[in-house]
């Protein structure tokens, strides 16, 4: 084994392991500054509780993603750790309903998302929402003006950008027109505007229909001639997310399609570099919406520390520390008594702010089956499944059909050995 993949693995292994008495360890991984904030209200926590000794570790998206279940199946893994597959990995997490301090509290505060992070019939407490998020597009507002493109307005279609952005990039010799994360999540949210449903009879996942083949072979067609970076899809295999944050970042793309959670991101990164702006999800035949979800704080039931997680877990969940982390990080909260006191965001960009009001108004033409995604049971299969073929299809190892055809054949694989 090479020696990178020893030491990965030993780093592995170390946060695998069972905290001593005392310790709670932490699992983290930021998109932005998130992970400084943090650290800075868990030093404050230490300082009041000086028996607890509280671990932070930050590892890549990547490790969450991909090596985390693979520890949580073990029976191992960190005592809490930031999770995006929240319902997928349910029966990993701890109850917290008999240890924390007021279950009311949570109930009342943390409620409106609960399911999405607890196995289905349970009114178990497994944590919260670090933050609420919503996919959606941002656009270089200095490319575009130098270009002499209008941006198309809040009503326009996934073809409107793709035409205005292959302008942009035209006139400014800029290597990428669009740009979307490598993220079976990210492009569901198009998918749905283009009239997909991944729900089928009893709750389980349905074979692709034409809206999903629609707007995936329209992503892999633009992948192919250029429209779409191609980059980011084919530089990893299988499910393994990719960004496309930095070429964003550096002035390459014209439209890119993430969601909020990049906005602290831009703020500390592009500074005064160039003008951009939040644009709301591009419309299909069917809707023009975003997919909403968020990363979620969770307690691992594998702890020998319940005790000491359910203290860390009340400190986090505190409305003062949910509204300072939200102002701080520039994050939308899931906590109802911050919202409905209202965040003060601490930026003094302009863009920041109208990007962030974007957001929130995007929320009001989210469709009723997008927000149903995170609480299904079979969200993460079916975005691993899309983000492996579609990938696959982009990098021409097989046709759209065989794509879609492999897509279905994936996820029928998972159902039938859950034995659900």
């Amino acid at each position: 084994m090479a020696l990178k993949s020893i030491l990965a693995a030993s780093a592995l292994a170390l946060m695998a392991t069972t905290a001593q008495a005392g310790d709670v360890r932490i699992m983290w991984y930021s998109d932005g500054i998130e992970g400084e904030v943090f650290q800075d209200l868990i030093n404050r926590f230490m300082k009041d509780n000086p028996g607890i000794n509280v671990i932070v570790d930050n590892v890549a998206y990547s490790v969450i993603k991909e090596q985390l279940p693979v520890q949580l199946e073990a029976g191992n893994g960190p005592d809490i750790a930031r999770v995006t597959a929240i319902k997928d990995l349910s029966k990993h997490w701890l109850d917290l309903r008999p240890l924390v301090a007021d279950a009311k509290y949570w109930d009342e505060n943390f409620g409106a998302n609960a399911d999405w992070m607890r196995p289905d019939g349970s009114n178990q407490i497994s944590g919260f929402m670090t933050q609420l998020t919503l996919t959606g597009g941002f656009a270089n507002k200095t490319l575009f003006e130098q270009a002499g493109v209008p941006l198309p307005g809040p009503k326009a279609t996934w073809d409107d950008w793709a035409t205005a952005a292959k302008k942009v990039a035209a006139s400014q010799q800029i290597p990428y027109p669009m740009a979307m994360d490598r993220s079976g999540h990210r492009i569901t949210g198009p998918a749905i505007s283009y009239g997909a449903d991944y729900m089928g009879a009893g709750g389980k996942p349905a074979p692709l229909n034409e809206g999903a083949k629609t707007y995936f072979g329209k992503f892999i067609d633009w992948s192919k001639d250029g429209t779409m970076s191609k980059d980011v899809w084919v530089s990893a295999a299988g499910q393994s997310y990719r960004a496309a944050a930095d070429d964003f970042i550096n002035g390459q793309v014209a439209f890119y399609y993430a969601g909020s959670w990049q906005v602290p991101n831009f703020a500390k990164k592009i500074g005064n570099n160039f003008d951009w702006v939040a644009t709301g999800s591009p419309c299909g035949p069917t809707a023009c919406t975003g997919l909403p979800g968020g990363a979620a704080l969770v307690a691992v039931k594998y702890t020998k520390n319940a005790k000491e997680v359910a203290k860390v877990m009340d400190y986090l969940a505190r409305k003062d520390i949910v509204k300072e982390f939200s102002e701080r990080t520039l994050f939308l909260p899931a906590h109802k008594g911050v919202i409905a006191e209202g965040v003060n965001f601490k930026s003094d960009s302009q863009l920041v702010k109208d990007a962030l009001n974007t957001f929130v108004n995007a929320t009001k033409t989210t469709s009723d089956l997008a927000l149903k995604m995170p609480g299904w049971r079979w969200s993460d299969t079916m975005y691993g499944a899309v983000v492996t073929r579609v990938a696959q299809a982009v990098a021409g190892e097989m046709s759209a059909a065989d794509a879609f055809s492999r897509i279905d054949s994936d996820v029928a694989e998972k159902v039938k050995a859950s034995g659900l």
